[in-house]
């Protein structure tokens, strides 16, 4: 049972994983741009619900669908301030910028809340853990609904790709950035509707994780940001489906990997994972090969 116990833990890590990974995933697709930013605004919109909950008596869900807002709105400022004015420019300087960002946000949350760890609230303090096999297997609420989330969340943005008149203008901005301003699309907007989704998503994850493992601090974002990432370049960067398996793979080896073979060398084991998979398949598991003119 405890090989079960550290699977359902793999895959609510994974879940969060993957969620976070979808908002790199879908910023690369559409506007081919790594956004390592991302990250932290996990941690912001994890210091949003904190406050509303802490300072204002506000229900759980609601401060959740605040932080989501909140977190949006900060995508969509981040995009038109910092990335926007840098778009058709080299990528280096885009990395930089983002870098900068980071940092950025990181030292105001310092200033603003202070160093000190907080204790996190969970969305569901006080809901029953569910106990199976005479008590040996135990699934706490946090874990069945992050799962069950991140699967939802993956088919409602892979439907909303495909179906939807916003979404196939994205996939055109993707496809072809001049081409799609020439048949009328908006490039700004759908970027910015990118970068929107995902920083909401952030928010999502943020206090789904904090939920599970309930401390926040400014540096909250950062490692589960770079993870993150590293489930979308595992999965295929660019691919919603390649996001979620990505982040669960990531989650269940870094799981196994504390239960069974060290706690100080999990990550050391998931970054040399990703490597083998890159040796062998470097578009990773659902990534397309694309070939460019030169």
């Amino acid at each position: 049972m405890n090989f079960l116990n550290s699977l359902i833990s793999g895959l609510s890590l994974g879940s969060v994983y993957a969620i976070i990974a979808l908002g790199y995933t879908m910023v690369y697709g559409i506007s081919k741009m790594l956004n390592f930013a991302h990250g932290d605004v996990i941690m912001v919109g994890g210091y949003i619900s904190f406050c509303l909950t802490m300072y204002m008596g506000m229900n759980g869900w609601v401060a959740l669908a605040l932080a989501m807002a909140v977190c949006t709105l900060l995508g969509i400022t981040i995009e038109r301030l910092a990335y926007r004015p840098l778009r058709g420019t080299g990528s280096l300087a885009v990395l930089i910028t983002a870098i900068g960002v980071s940092y950025f946000l990181q030292n105001s949350a310092l200033l603003i809340w202070g160093a000190n760890p907080r204790v996190f609230t969970s969305l569901f303090d006080g809901v029953d853990t569910i106990h199976a096999a005479n008590g040996q297997l135990t699934i706490t609420a946090e874990s069945l609904f992050t799962i069950v989330a991140n699967i939802v969340i993956m088919i409602c943005l892979t439907l909303f790709v495909s179906r939807t008149k916003a979404g196939k203008a994205m996939r055109a901005v993707s496809e072809d950035n001049g081409a799609a301003q020439l048949m009328g699309i908006n490039v700004n907007r759908s970027i910015s509707m990118t970068f929107a989704i995902g920083s909401g998503l952030a928010a999502v994850a943020g206090v789904l994780m904090c939920s599970a493992y309930p401390v926040l601090m400014p540096t909250t974002g950062s490692m589960p940001g770079i993870k993150a990432f590293t489930a979308a370049v595992f999965g295929g960067i660019g691919s919603i489906p390649g996001a979620m398996i990505g982040g669960l793979i990531l989650g269940i080896i870094e799981i196994m990997s504390r239960a069974y073979i060290s706690t100080e060398l999990s990550d050391a084991i998931v970054f040399a994972c990703l490597i083998i998979v890159l040796l062998v398949k470097p578009t990773g598991l659902l990534g397309k090969k694309v070939n460019e003119k030169v």
